[in-house]
């Protein structure tokens, strides 16, 4: 007979207790999801900031706030005692500092509680006068761990194959010869032996990291060789592809070993443990970023997101679902840091995103789920204005950059569709990155927060 010790009665108490608010529609699990320097941190924090603190002059377009029906937010103990809890303080701390500097990336997975407060104005409880509250769950983590999800619907031999077509095509194919060379040279080998294997295991998550940092790509695997986690040096991240022909051997059959067990044990375990129960979902995507760097940067994002989207279950809730197999309903594109641009190029920006994104909207759709499509600043740094030049009044932004100068900028223009070729030969925008203003306070300086509000939780507080 099994003994329960207080943390675990209090964890089956606790996940009874989410359960029944599932399904009685008191309860949303939010993951905020994107690739690496989209954002999610200034995102959950600017959200968390705005149900903590925002008016309805500053969220004109969240219903409940403009309605006056909002009575605010309040944190919650985190309910899960093994993932740590999401540091808005902290986060909050460096914005509005001195100087002000933004908060380090998500190196790990965290969650944040928030109980929210309002008056219903349709149902039983609008009649009564009661309020309600609907209890937020934020779930954040390293987006470079979602493109490992796509690994699940692939053995050791594929994703060698699939990788080995990546390292020697452009743009991959230059930083990538010499790596390739140790590799074939040791499997050529075919002989265990762990400090090669390690060498080489080492070495492909370096080349990993130059993708990202030189060539501005995304569609970079496994996602843990970037942000191992509490993983690091472990051996389970012991592998890479294989680079040769041959599949038999004691080299191989280790490597193979170890690749389904990073499955197993890792992308299938991080999958289950934190996305069984995920009913809305936001996914950031930094535009601006690959159109700063290359067409091929342009299209490993697309590519990866597509990758991404592919490996989720998404599918309609109802009340049998929300208790025992819940599904994603609602989905938010966003495309961030619409701060670099000028207020009349947010529209392209938009469209830029409802294309790049395409491909992957097609089985979300046709699953009946609610997409939204947004472009935002969780965390406004810039303020538009007009500046002459050449005698000719043009749109521009002020802000100030990571050294503290105040600058006036001309970003440029964004394409409204997907760029062919010859553009990539002539763009001549520059989309620099600013630090947070000076003198930042709650509620925070946004664009479009409250239409992303609006979207994901508007419905959960009419």
């Amino acid at each position: 007979m099994a003994i329960w010790d207080n943390s675990t009665f209090k964890s089956v108490t606790q996940e009874l207790t989410d359960t029944l608010r599932r399904g009685l529609d008191q309860h949303v699990r939010l993951a905020v999801t994107g690739l690496s320097q989209a954002g999610k941190t200034a995102f959950i924090t600017s959200l968390t900031d705005q149900l903590l603190h925002g008016t309805p002059r500053q969220l004109p377009f969240f219903p409940a706030m403009a309605e006056g029906r909002y009575r605010g937010a309040r944190e919650q103990p985190q309910p899960h005692p093994l993932v740590p809890r999401f540091r808005y303080r902290d986060n909050h701390a460096a914005l509005v500092g001195e100087p002000p500097h933004w908060a380090p990336s998500t190196s790990g997975i965290s969650e944040l509680r928030l109980e929210l407060k309002y008056q219903p104005d349709s149902g039983l409880r609008s009649w009564l006068g009661d309020s309600a509250t609907l209890t937020l769950d934020i779930v954040d983590y390293p987006g470079e761990w979602l493109l490992d999800l796509d690994l699940l619907g692939q053995d050791y031999q594929q994703w060698s194959e699939r990788q080995q077509a990546l390292l020697t095509a452009a743009p991959r194919q230059a930083l990538a010869a010499d790596w390739l060379a140790q590799a074939q040279q040791c499997c050529d080998a075919n002989q265990l032996d762990d400090a090669a294997v390690d060498q080489l295991a080492a070495g492909y998550a370096a080349l990993l990291a130059r993708f990202r940092q030189e060539l501005g790509l995304y569609y970079l695997q496994p996602g843990r060789f970037l942000l191992p986690g509490e993983l690091k040096g472990a051996p389970v991240l012991a592998f890479f592809p294989w680079p040769g022909t041959a599949t038999d051997g004691p080299l191989y059959q280790r490597l193979q070993a170890t690749f389904e067990q990073y499955k197993q044990d890792v992308v299938r375990r991080f999958y289950r443990d934190h996305f069984a129960k995920i009913d809305r979902q936001v996914v950031l995507v930094d535009t601006l970023a690959a159109l700063n760097h290359s067409r091929a940067a342009f299209l490993d994002l697309q590519q990866a997101l597509t990758q991404v989207l592919h490996s989720f279950h998404y599918g309609q809730s109802n009340l049998l679902k929300r208790l025992f197999s819940p599904r994603i309903d609602k989905v938010l594109f966003a495309a961030t840091q619409a701060d670099r641009l000028t207020p009349d190029q947010r529209p392209a920006l938009t469209s830029l995103l409802r294309q790049l994104i395409g491909p992957a909207l097609e089985p979300i759709r046709f699953a009946g789920i609610d997409v939204g499509v947004e472009t935002l600043a969780a965390i406004a740094a810039t303020e538009a204005g007009h500046a002459e030049q050449g005698g000719e009044k043009l749109p521009c932004l002020r802000g100030h950059l990571h050294n503290g100068e105040a600058v006036t900028l001309f970003p440029g223009d964004v394409p409204s569709q997907l760029p062919g070729s010859a553009f990539w030969q002539q763009q001549g925008f520059d989309f620099p990155d600013f630090a947070p203003p000076p003198g930042l306070a709650s509620p925070l300086p946004h664009l479009r927060m409250d239409k992303a509000l609006a979207f994901l939780l508007g419905d959960k507080l009419a």
